[in-house]
């Protein structure tokens, strides 16, 4: 695939479905969207969750957080706002969209075609 245009990571426990709490999530399955607004899936990235028992690790998520800064978004069933501003602070937007992952990355490619309209 050539012109990438951004990355998308997808929290999903079955490669299918955007199901995953972000705060609970282990497996981020990242996609690379082109130019054209073709994608396809790159890669797993495999991170230890932030969230046990309620207790949040600070410092996972800022890990977690580096771990995923080289997408443009990151699709999950909830996430926090904690979370989500830490996410925006790495450039990151943070979306839940809890459908099939392929529907998930149509809806963040049209939201970013009107995004780009304003600019």
């Amino acid at each position: 695939m050539d012109n990438i245009k951004y990355y998308v990571a997808a929290a999903s426990s079955d490669g299918i479905v955007v199901n995953k709490h972000f705060g609970r999530a282990d497996t981020f399955l990242i996609y690379a969207v082109a130019e054209d607004n073709s994608y396809k899936y790159i890669e797993s990235l495999i991170l230890t969750p932030i969230c046990k028992g309620g207790e949040h690790d600070d410092n996972k998520l800022i890990r977690n957080a580096e771990e995923l800064s080289m997408c443009k978004y990151v699709l999950v069933s909830r996430i926090g706002p904690g979370a989500s501003n830490v996410l925006e602070s790495k450039g990151i937007t943070a979306m839940e969209i809890p459908d099939l992952i392929d529907n998930a990355i149509k809806k963040v490619i049209s939201y970013d075609e009107v995004q780009n309209l304003f600019k």
